[in-house]
């Protein structure tokens, strides 16, 4: 499953330079699939492609924000989601909503660092 940041976020920073996907960004920031990663292009969940380093939309303004789609709850480079370590409030919780084993977890890893 992925992470995701609740409503609690005190915008303290933190979680982002933790996070090995750069998945994790400022409250009203647009981000990329490329940032972090090797990926050049993406297909998403609808058949559309995306180019990897074209600008999304911010999922929050408010607050910091983990891409559920970049997340992998840091498997394959640390023992423990690195955000929810390193958090002081506490806010950096399991997403319900993104359901993911470990193998997809790690297969989504090698996706988004070994691209062609």
């Amino acid at each position: 499953m992925a992470i995701i940041i609740t409503d609690e976020c005190i915008n303290c920073g933190a979680c982002e330079p933790e996070c090995p996907n750069t998945a994790i960004y400022e409250g009203g920031v647009e981000w990329r699939w490329s940032d972090g990663t090797s990926l050049t292009a993406v297909e998403l969940e609808d058949g559309s492609v995306v180019e990897g380093d074209a600008l999304q939309a911010p999922i929050s303004d408010e607050f910091y924000y983990i891409v559920s789609g970049k997340c992998t709850e840091c498997m394959g480079f640390h023992e423990e989601p690195q955000c929810a370590a390193v958090c002081p409030v506490d806010c950096c919780v399991d997403d319900p909503d993104y359901r993911e084993t470990e193998e997809e977890l790690l297969a989504k890893k090698d996706w988004m660092h070994d691209a062609a």
